[in-house]
């Protein structure tokens, strides 16, 4: 069936509409700030913790799901403890109400390339910046600071995701499945696989997730596609995102089986690089990159990572 732009467009808003509970958009006030306290809170999920093989398991005839690197074998069984995961990634809107309560904005005056990662937001809902979908940090250290920022706020122990932590929760507790869908399996959005002059954001989300170039700035607001079993949204998809590990290339072959928190520092003290997972979120199709299993290192100085929130408290926190 073919939607006129008028019913494209009115799906689209009421959409929004209903995203509009995971966020506390506003201008940095202190109705703006309480608002991103409260949806913090009540978009966590509880993730139980237990053991698992953290990394490529493989197809079930053995052969690896990521063949281009190594980085995710051999598998290794870890167990992390019990912690919460925000259900969404971080958003436009909530980076610009965390920039403008630290006064953020003018470290990236002069930079251009950085600037459009902190583009003021939209509530047009067509527009790349709408303020519901999810933020790209200028660096590590932003998306760093926006869950340490989140922990002084609401007096609970925020960060960003350990990458066992993140794998444990895009897998539903470590299913062997290769995407963080509602099926396990990927059914590709195919709406930004066109000419940039053809892409219509006005056009309903289908499939279950979205993976396309990260040179594209447009993405689908945040929980536009069904959550994995255990209630996570966009963990394939969207947007890659950081986790605080540094990176090394064979960390699985030595990491501790309790709670693996990657190398203790980086690898190459003169260019240091954080662990990035969801490369379906820079569109990364070949090779098995689209896969949870992917992970690469990324310079802390690079932009265009999302990122979400956990908080390590054994206990759920919202209920």
């Amino acid at each position: 069936m073919v939607l006129n732009n008028g019913l494209q467009l009115g799906l689209l808003v009421l959409l929004a509409t209903s995203l509009s509970a995971c966020e506390g958009f506003g201008n940095g006030s202190a109705d703006a700030v309480s608002r991103i306290k409260q949806k913090a809170i009540e978009n966590l999920v509880f993730v139980d913790g237990g053991a698992f093989k953290l990394g490529d398991v493989g197809h079930p005839n053995g052969s690896p799901y990521v063949v281009l690197t190594d980085h995710a074998r051999p598998a290794v069984e870890v167990s992390v403890d019990s912690y919460s995961i925000s259900k969404y990634e971080t958003t436009w809107g909530e980076m610009h109400v965390y920039y403008e309560e630290l006064g953020r904005f003018s470290l990236y005056e002069d930079s251009l390339y950085d600037e459009k990662y902190i583009a003021e937001p939209s509530e047009d809902p067509l527009s790349p910046y709408f303020h519901l979908k999810p933020a790209r940090t200028p660096n590590y250290h932003e998306a760093e600071g926006y869950c340490a920022w989140l922990g002084d706020q609401t007096g609970l122990p925020f960060a960003l995701p350990t990458e066992a932590q993140w794998e444990f929760a895009a897998r539903s507790k470590g299913s062997n499945v290769p995407f963080a869908t509602n099926s396990g399996v990927a059914d590709n959005d195919t709406y930004l696989q066109r000419p940039r002059q053809y892409i219509d954001p006005s056009i309903p989300p289908s499939g279950n997730m979205l993976s396309h170039s990260s040179l594209v700035m447009e993405r689908r607001p945040v929980g536009s596609y069904p959550p994995n079993p255990i209630g996570l949204h966009d963990m394939s998809g969207n947007v890659a995102e950081w986790t605080q590990d540094w990176f090394q290339k064979d960390y699985y072959q030595h990491a501790p089986r309790t709670n693996p928190r990657g190398p203790l520092k980086p690898i190459d003290p003169d260019s240091p690089e954080k662990t990035v997972r969801d490369w379906a979120g820079h569109g990364d199709h070949v090779g098995g990159n689209a896969t949870v299993f992917a992970r690469s290192g990324v310079p802390v100085s690079a932009g265009g990572n999302g990122f979400r929130c956990v908080v390590n408290h054994p206990k759920p926190i919202n209920r």
